[in-house]
């Protein structure tokens, strides 16, 4: 019989769930993907919604679907780590999933309890919330984002009968599933911190609860919310006993698999991406990082949104970045994360809702291609045709502002709106091969943007380490290194990097079963970061390449695109004085 020891990684994404079965080295044996629903109100562009049992139902078959593929025998699987989305879970105190949407059955028993982290119901709750002063937002860069937890938990408490929101407890997505997986709801600092208003060294803040009217979150010892008496875990330390008897089964795992707890997805990305060694030009670099290389590599985590994740010693504050965070994955370190609420799907949706976009699919079958692949030639014909030695000179003239779902950073406004300036009567594939290239140009030069505000206020960001589906478009990686003027390193593999830093938190929990109790917290940093560079594999480096011109191009864009957010906000202002 093998000897070999297995970590199973969780990720639960906007969309799907994924279960990974690694080695100790990050070798993934077996990966699983399983869809799940998400519930839109076609009345109400704001509301997303989605299913804890639906996602249950994923995961246990997504981990089942790896056990029977690899032939592992699940007695050698020593480990299991969760990451999931900041989304909204809402059970009773029985843990029984309870009705989030809007309408009589708000607060009972039903299928549809989360509030999906892109739901933007809260917008009054939020600036509510904005207007008390509070001390807590001094740690979500000035201003709380309506898809944070408080704003929504608020939300549900202005719509619910009172007497069924008395009986409800609140979760991060997160340390929802190492509750379900455990029975034990014992909180984890990554999701408490970043996401629910838990700030340093005080933890909870009794009198902000009790001024925006959530005061019932302070009674019985915040049992709605956890953490009683300032009790959270650290990512990865074991939750409970691990396994509880009924996950076991449905997993067909051992009971008492250490569980560790969990992180948000896009910390997960930073865990499986900003330890890794990278390829330049075939060539593998000497150098193997400590985790003080850490401060320097900001970790962006790119699919449906972005979120750009980085570490530092010292807490350091930035107007519209979340954080700074303290130890929401290393404890003795600060995070900041800032975020593009739509990148992916702002990709998509320009796409989709061009008219030649039927005729571009078309053209794909015919010819057997990718779509992207077919933009690409189209563009280099347009470019060669129009005499120009780039994309971003042949669509100089053309401009995108990305924000069409609001402003996550570092502007933090959620009323912000995209825009495009310089379109012409075309509704050809020639123009929507140019309105696809400057919707990836948008969305560098807002990546520029943060990282621009990040370093003014303290930050030495100098590469960029990627995972998610945008990995794998390289002309926008390109774009970014460009734009950015640094280095974007590419994981070896895009899909897996983010279940890969789940895995490594169930590693990290075996171990720490083991260890002396007093250990776990000391020696949490390096042991982590330890785990992180054995199992993350070598990425490869894309360096910036823009010749002169076009970085003049680029930087002509970038004075364009912080101006388009001037003239958006004066404009705002002055319809809304002309509508009074």
């Amino acid at each position: 019989m093998s000897t070999e020891s297995y970590y199973i990684g969780v990720d639960v994404g906007t969309g799907s769930v994924r279960a990974s079965l690694v080695k100790k080295d990050g070798t993934t044996v077996a990966s699983s993907t399983q869809d799940t629903i998400t519930w839109r109100d076609q009345s109400d562009h704001r509301i997303f919604e989605q299913s804890t049992a639906d996602i249950w139902q994923g995961i246990s078959a997504s981990i089942k679907q790896c056990l029977k593929e690899s032939r592992v025998d699940p007695r050698a699987v020593k480990g299991l780590g969760f990451d999931a989305t900041c989304s909204l879970a809402v059970t009773d105190l029985e843990g029984e999933p309870v009705t989030v949407t809007k309408g009589k059955e708000l607060g009972e028993h039903g299928e549809r309890d989360i509030i999906l982290w892109a739901d933007h119901r809260a917008e009054k709750e939020a600036e509510l919330i904005n207007g008390t002063g509070s001390i807590v937002l001094d740690y979500v860069g000035g201003k709380m984002s309506l898809e944070m937890e408080i704003p929504k938990i608020l939300w549900l408490k202005n719509n619910m009968d009172p007497e069924r929101f008395s009986k409800c407890q609140f979760f991060d997505l997160p340390d929802f599933l190492t509750y379900r997986a455990t029975a034990d709801s014992t909180r984890s600092c990554c999701s408490l911190t970043c996401k629910c208003s838990f700030i340093p060294k005080s933890g909870w803040q009794a009198e902000f609860f009790e001024k925006i009217g959530l005061g019932e979150l302070v009674l019985n010892d915040y049992k709605p919310i956890g953490a009683a008496k300032g009790k959270v875990l650290t990512a990865g330390l074991p939750v409970g006993n691990g396994l509880s008897k009924i996950a076991a089964e449905e997993f067909g795992l051992p009971e008492g698999t250490p569980v560790g707890s969990g992180i948000i997805d896009a910390y997960a990305g930073w865990l499986g991406t900003v330890a890794a060694r990278y390829k330049e030009d075939g060539k593998l670099s000497d150098i193997i990082p400590f985790v003080e290389e850490s401060q320097h590599r900001l970790a962006a985590v790119a699919g449906t949104s972005t979120c750009h994740i980085v570490q530092s010693r010292e807490g350091i504050f930035v107007d519209g970045v979340w954080g700074p965070y303290k130890d929401p994955v290393f404890r003795g370190w600060w995070m900041n994360e800032g975020g593009q609420s739509s990148t992916g799907q702002l990709i998509d949706f320009i796409l989709k809702t061009h008219p030649a976009y039927p005729e571009l699919v078309e053209v794909g079958k015919q010819q057997q291609k990718n779509i992207h692949t077919l933009i690409q030639e189209n563009l280099e014909r347009l470019q060669e045709e129009n005499k120009v030695d780039n994309f971003t000179e042949l669509t100089k003239d053309l401009h995108m502002y990305p924000d069409f779902h609001g402003n996550r950073s570092p502007i933090a406004d959620p009323r912000m709106r995209g825009s495009i300036v310089g379109l012409e009567l075309d509704s050809g594939l020639n123009d929507l091969s140019k309105r696809y290239n400057v919707t990836l140009e948008s969305i560098a030069l807002q990546t520029r943007h943060i990282i621009d505000e990040m370093n003014e206020k303290g930050h030495s960001i100098t590469s960029i380490y990627m995972s998610g589906g945008q990995a794998k478009n390289i002309r926008l990686m390109q774009l970014f290194a460009n734009t950015c003027s640094m280095p974007v390193v590419l994981p070896a593999d895009h899909a897996t990097a983010v279940v890969l830093g789940a895995a490594m938190l169930g590693r990290f929990a075996a171990e720490a079963s083991v260890r002396a109790a007093g250990d776990l917290n000391e020696d949490q940093a390096e042991a982590l970061w330890k785990i992180m560079v054995e199992m993350t594999p070598v990425g490869t480096l894309i360096a910036p390449n823009a010749t002169p011109k076009e970085k003049k191009l680029l930087e002509a864009k970038y004075k364009i695109f912080r101006e388009s957010i001037l003239i958006q906000k004066r404009w705002r202002k002055e319809m809304e004085e002309a509508a009074v």
